[in-house]
């Protein structure tokens, strides 16, 4: 899959600028589909030339004007017919951190739990901002009730796969560093 398909999609939630999709797949898509603001910016002009969205410019006052961008009919059709497909296999995980912990033998073993505590760092972080999209996605509603009235529940369902991946990998750190601490030498 292309990063077209995901702003594609993150074009469902409506117009945004260039900016606001930024935020976005920090927020949002992050989880399973990262991209930088530079590769954002490329692939909206590449889909604004195939015609699958299209731009408005803002005027703007003490600023620079900035372009809105929405999907088009046609944007719209070629996201459906994706999201029809079946995948061809399952992605793969590449993750130079895994590769680390298989390498880690005979390694230092403070090294190794300094690289797991860093890791489990960060998904605590992520996972509290993944909390943090869920509680404004809610907006007070249970989620069965917002499951039973929003619009859109594909968000909410990747926000899910996203909290889950990292709460497993809290528990994974923390399994791991329970194993490294039993395994350490005797002082």
């Amino acid at each position: 899959m292309s990063l077209k398909y995901a702003v594609l999609a993150a074009l469902l939630e409506g117009e945004a600028s260039g900016y606001e999709l930024s935020k976005a797949f920090d927020v949002s898509l992050a989880n399973f589909w990262p991209a930088t603001p530079q590769q954002l910016y490329r692939e909206l002009e590449r889909l604004a030339g195939d015609g699958l969205i299209e731009a408005r410019v803002v005027q703007q006052e003490r600023r620079p004007n900035k372009r809105l961008f929405t999907l088009t009919e046609t944007g719209r059709r070629e996201l459906s017919a994706f999201a029809a497909e079946q995948p061809r296999r399952p992605g793969a995980l590449r993750d130079e951190f895994l590769i680390k912990i298989q390498a880690m033998d005979g390694a230092d073993p403070e090294a190794t739990r300094a690289l797991v505590e860093e890791r489990m760092s960060w998904a605590r972080g992520k996972l509290a901002r993944y909390e943090r999209v869920r509680e404004r996605l809610l907006d007070g509603r249970t989620e069965e009730r917002y499951l039973a009235e929003a619009e859109r529940i594909g968000p909410y369902l990747t926000l899910m796969g996203g909290i889950i991946l990292e709460t497993d990998m809290i528990r994974w750190c923390e399994r791991t560093l329970a194993i490294l601490k039993r395994r350490a030498p005797l002082s």
